[in-house]
């Protein structure tokens, strides 16, 4: 392994921590909003990261991930903040209310690091800009990719309790049955199909969503 190989992986973890920290955070936050304090009371609205971390989610994963494509790819999650449903004057609308909160808290991110990249461009090319420039453009896709990521729709992910809002009662039904074996289905896409369909469907589906996302906030492409 290069030492820009390893600088590349040292980087991703180093950005991907609070990429990772607010989307909680935001989950937690939502939630105190719409009247549920129990994310509040276990301490989980802070930003100090030892409080979200999950070793495999949030060091693991990524660093298995960031190795294996060079440095170039990670996402990962952290330990998922409590939510008493129970709480909420409309359960169902809060659930995708507070499931929402944490991709919307990354596309932010990666709107303010992207448009802060193109900022870069008005000054003068230097070492320090060209830096700064590489690593607000990490942090954008960072970003992007844990958005896209969380919000397929299989728990433990986002998406799990997003899309179920559209869905009819007969559809939420079905969904619950089928809801039992996400993780399951989660670990195939990620580790099993790339090797029998001979390419990587999570590629694929970046390509298509945070590439056109990237062009558009960081102006490349």
């Amino acid at each position: 392994m290069t030492v820009d190989t390893i600088l590349n992986i040292a980087i991703g973890v180093a950005l991907i921590i609070p990429a990772i920290v607010l989307h909680e955070v935001a989950h937690g936050y939502v939630a105190y909003l719409l009247g549920d304090s129990t994310a509040k009371n276990l301490g989980r609205l802070s930003l100090n990261p030892v409080r979200h971390v999950d070793p495999f989610g949030t060091f693991l994963l990524p660093l298995i991930l960031l190795v294996g494509s060079g440095g170039q790819m990670a996402f990962g999650y952290a330990k998922p903040v409590p939510i008493n449903t129970a709480a909420f004057k409309n359960q169902r609308m809060g659930m995708f209310l507070t499931a929402i909160a944490g991709p919307s808290t990354n596309l932010l991110l990666a709107l303010v690091a992207g448009l802060a990249f193109r900022v870069t461009g008005v000054f003068p090319e230097s070492i320090v800009t060209a830096i700064v420039g590489y690593i607000l453009l990490r942090f954008a896709v960072i970003n992007l990719v844990l958005m896209f990521f969380n919000l397929i729709p299989l728990p433990p992910l986002d998406g799990s309790r997003v899309w179920p809002l559209f869905l009819s009662n007969r559809g939420m039904r079905i969904y619950d049955q089928l809801e039992q074996y996400g993780f399951v289905i989660l670990i195939a896409a990620v580790w099993l199909l790339p090797s029998v369909l001979g390419f990587n469907p999570l590629s694929w589906y970046f390509d298509l969503t945070v590439s056109p996302l990237i062009s558009l906030f960081a102006g490349i492409g």
